[in-house]
């Protein structure tokens, strides 16, 4: 589960799964030593977390205090115990999104002072890939062709003082149509623009961890493609 916390990338592991090594600077075993937020400080690996051990680190996580946290990997005992806690603990939302492409370039959104992807939230009954080629069209107003399924992020925030756990699924399209491109005021967007890849580095400086994680997938989606070839 890749969990955006205070936009902390927070990764979840199942019993007996790690991250690669070399991807972390400390690691701390849940069952011996307590989970402090002074140890909560570069890259941390914490393996052997029951569900009270989850409940802690996303207090400290969801701190106002400053943390000198960079990214996080939890290797739980029981990893459909934390589902059930994070669904009884959080209010899910569905959403959908995408990484819209035009030949080598590709489109970012300028919304909330921040460089984003469009994507929203889910209607009744719909299906995650029509509600990311809507949600592309509305904000942008542009026409696409939905592709593959890049990954799935979650994040946490609080609204009307609920906490609550988006579920974001993500795809690649191609465009079709963007002769009446543009920003869709009512949800915020105050500027849309297609980038280079270079252009796309520069403005993830001025992003969130979940849109960068989105790109990071998805080059690795294209490496791969381009390798079986």
């Amino acid at each position: 589960m890749n969990l955006f916390v205070n936009d902390i990338p927070v990764r979840i592991w199942a019993p007996g799964q790690r991250p690669e090594e070399g991807s972390f600077n400390y690691e701390v075993n849940a069952t011996r030593e307590a989970i402090t937020k002074a140890k909560l400080i570069n890259h941390v690996w914490v393996h052997q977390a029951a569900v009270l051990d989850l409940d802690v680190i996303l207090d400290l996580v969801n701190s106002k205090v400053p943390l000198h946290l960079l990214s996080l990997d939890i290797t739980v005992q029981d990893y459909e115990a934390v589902k059930l806690f994070l669904k009884d603990t959080f209010r899910v939302v569905k959403a959908a999104g995408g990484l819209i492409r035009k030949k080598d370039r590709f489109l970012m959104i300028y919304r909330m002072k921040k460089w984003d992807l469009p994507k929203g939230k889910k209607e009744s009954g719909e299906k995650s890939i029509r509600t990311a080629e809507r949600e592309v069209e509305e904000e942008c107003n542009i026409d696409v062709k939905v592709g593959k399924k890049i990954c799935t992020t979650w994040h946490t925030y609080t609204m009307n003082r609920n906490s609550m756990l988006k579920k974001t699924r993500w795809y690649v399209m191609d465009l079709i149509d963007d002769s009446e491109m543009r920003p869709s005021l009512e949800e915020d967007i105050e500027d849309i623009r297609w980038m280079t890849q270079k252009e796309v580095y520069h403005a993830l400086e001025n992003s969130y961890k979940s849109v960068r994680f989105v790109f990071e997938e998805y080059y690795k989606m294209a490496e791969k493609a381009g390798a079986g070839r």
